[in-house]
């Protein structure tokens, strides 16, 4: 089994799979305060939770976009594992060329969903992630990195609104009942969820359009895609799991040149 961690500005995505599938998985907040103790011990006590033995775990690896909480993780994965874990970056063997002016701009979290998108679907394909920013990351047919846009995420621009505005009050995110709105609750959810969903279909229309791609997979993942996708259409795949599917073709990829290395360091 690998323990695969993914690290977003918002929370911390945990997953123990095989090479036959997720076996499970479990969230955190994201907190750079938290100690190597509590983040390992943490991460142990929700595969014991779920029956899962540790001693099962024959490798780690993480991708992650908040820097400052690392050096606790990797002591916590260290002391509570046994395992030193990869650090994913963007030197990694992914199967995507990263054909960009400074390709170490790319989130490692971005790469890992990128692997996963091509290796699963083909290219070309555009991965959408609704995280705390929402990304749309192309790769044409051969695995190129062809673009990628950031948009603000959902929630910050929900947050945005409650935050800057005297009287709007902070609201659930999810799909109104109709876009008659008759109440300001309603108001506000449609403005921020039809408001994505025409984001969604304007951009993957125009990547299509301008980068001649008709034939692009349109692949989503993230917490909101669900509810941006739901009855629309705008998506060919949903697919939940796309950050650890990611990590472990990453790991598979990358783990025997790493134990080389190791090794050859070691001697």
């Amino acid at each position: 089994m690998v323990l695969l961690i993914d690290v977003g500005n918002t929370e911390i995505r945990i997953g123990v799979r095989d090479d036959d599938g997720l076996i499970g998985s479990w969230r955190m907040t994201t907190d750079s305060l938290k100690t190597s103790d509590e983040l390992g011990g943490t991460i142990l006590r929700f595969l014991k939770f779920d029956n899962i033995d540790p001693k099962g775990i024959r490798g780690v690896i993480i991708c992650s976009v908040v820097p400052n909480i690392m050096y606790s993780l990797t002591r916590g994965i260290n002391k509570y594992f046994s395992t030193e874990p990869i650090i994913v970056t963007n030197d990694f063997d992914s199967g995507i060329c990263l054909n960009m002016a400074n390709p170490k701009e790319l989130g490692a979290d971005r790469l890992a969903k990128l692997a996963a998108g091509f290796e699963i679907y083909g290219g070309p394909v555009m991965v959408i992630d609704y995280g705390t920013a929402t990304t749309f990351d192309v790769v044409d047919e051969k695995g190129v990195f062809v673009t990628g846009i950031t948009a603000p995420g959902v929630n910050i621009c929900a947050e945005a609104l409650f935050t800057n505005t005297a009287q709007l009050p902070k609201i659930e995110i999810k799909r109104p009942g109709s876009i008659y709105c008759r109440d300001i609750v309603s108001c506000i959810q449609s403005g921020i969820y039809y408001g994505h969903v025409g984001e969604a279909r304007y951009i993957i229309e125009n990547v299509k359009k301008e980068l001649n791609m008709p034939d692009m997979k349109v692949v989503a993942t993230g917490g909101m895609a669900r509810e941006i996708g739901n009855g629309n259409g705008i998506f060919d795949v949903l697919d939940p799991f796309l950050s650890f599917k990611g990590l472990f073709i990453l790991y598979k990829r990358n783990i025997d040149n790493i134990r080389r290395r190791e090794y050859a360091a070691g001697h």
